[in-house]
C-alpha cells in the first residue's frame, strides 16, 4: 500500500515506536561516509518510516492501533541465547521528555528487541535543561534511583552517566547506592580529559568514555521534519520524541561491534 494508508494511521495514533533493527544490515547506509550522530539518527528515522509506510496492510489500517510499531523488519536481529555470554550489550538512553517511567519502559523494549533478559550497561543522558539552568545532583537523583531499581531487579548490570564534571560526578558517587561505573565526556567540549576528572575516575574505578553527541540530539521540530520526509504529507503537529535508545552489541573477546541500532518512542500531544 502507499503512504496514504500510513498517513491515515498516524492521524489516529497517539504513540509511535520506531526500531531501526541492526544498522549493519542496512545496505544503503554502509555506503555513506561517516556522519554525525544527529545526521545518522535523522537518516534512520526517515528510512525506517518510509519502509514501514510501504508495508502497511489493509488489516492494520482497519485495526487502526493507538500505538504504531514502525520497524525496519528486514534488519531486525536478536542475540542467539548460546552466544549471549560472549556479547556485551551497551545502551545510551537519551531522555527528551520528563517521564521517569520511560527509563524502565525503554530498557524493557531493548531487551525484548534483542531477545535478552538483561542489558550489560546503560548510560543515561538526562533531558536537556532550559538555557541558564545548571545540572545538579537534585536533577539527577530521580533518574538514578530508577536506574538503581533496574540494577536491583537484574535488568541492568552497570549504570553510567554522561557529561558530568568532577564535582557533580563526585556528588553522585557519594550519594548513590549503585555507583556509576562510567561517565561519558563530550570531545567537542574538551579535547583532553580534565585532570581532576581523570584522577577522580581512576581512584574510584569509573571508566571515562568519549562521545560526540550534540547537547540536544533531537528537537521536536527536527523530529517532525523527519516524520514528514519519511511519510509524505504525514500529519506531524503534536508529535514529539519522548526518548531515544541507542544500543550496540559488542563481541567481548574481539571488541567488534556485531550490531547497533536505535529504538525511539514518540507521543502525540493533544493540541489545544
Amino acid at each position: 500500500m502507499e503512504s496514504g494508508a500510513a498517513r491515515s494511521l498516524m492521524e489516529r495514533a497517539g504513540t509511535l515506536h520506531l526500531h531501526t533493527g541492526n544498522l549493519m544490515n542496512w545496505g544503503r547506509l554502509k555506503r555513506k561516509c561517516a556522519v554525525t550522530p544527529g545526521e545518522e539518527l535523522g537518516d534512520c528515522i526517515r528510512t525506517t518510516l518510509n519502509e514501514w509506510s510501504l508495508k502497511v496492510t489493509p488489516e492494520l489500517l482497519q485495526e487502526s492501533p493507538d500505538t504504531l510499531e514502525c520497524a525496519m523488519t528486514l534488519a531486525l536481529e536478536t542475540i542467539n541465547p548460546e552466544e549471549r555470554d560472549e556479547m556485551k550489550v551497551s545502551v545510551k538512553l537519551f531522555l527528551l521528555g520528563d517521564g521517569l517511567s520511560s527509563i524502565s519502559h525503554a530498557v524493557d523494549m531493548a531487551c525484548s528487541a534483542l531477545a535478552v533478559a538483561q542489558l550489560d550497561s546503560v548510560i543515561i543522558a538526562p533531558p536537556p535543561l532550559e538555557d541558564g539552568v545548571t545540572l545538579t545532583l537534585e536533577h539527577l537523583q530521580p533518574y538514578w534511583r530508577e536506574l538503581e531499581r533496574l540494577v536491583q531487579n537484574n535488568k541492568v548490570v552497570a549504570i553510567g552517566t554522561s557529561d558530568l564534571d568532577k564535582p557533580l560526578l563526585e556528588q553522585l558517587y557519594l550519594w548513590a547506592q549503585v555507583k556509576p561505573s562510567s561517565n561519558q565526556v563530550n570531545l567537542a567540549s574538551c579535547c583532553i580529559m580534565p585532570p581532576d576528572l581523570t584522577a577522580f575516575a581512576k581512584e574510584f574505578d569509573i571508566q571515562l568514555l568519549t562521545h560526540s553527541d550534540s547537547r540536544e540530539i533531537l528537537s521536536e521540530e527536527n523530529f517532525q521534519e523527519f516524520l514528514r520526509e519519511g511519510i509524505q504529507g504525514a500529519p506531524v503537529s503534536g508529535w514529539t520524541p519522548e526518548w531515544i535508545l541507542r544500543y550496540s552489541v559488542i563481541v567481548k573477546t574481539r571488541g567488534i561491534i556485531k550490531s547497533k541500532g536505535y529504538i525511539i518512542e514518540a507521543k502525540r500531544k493533544a493540541l489545544h
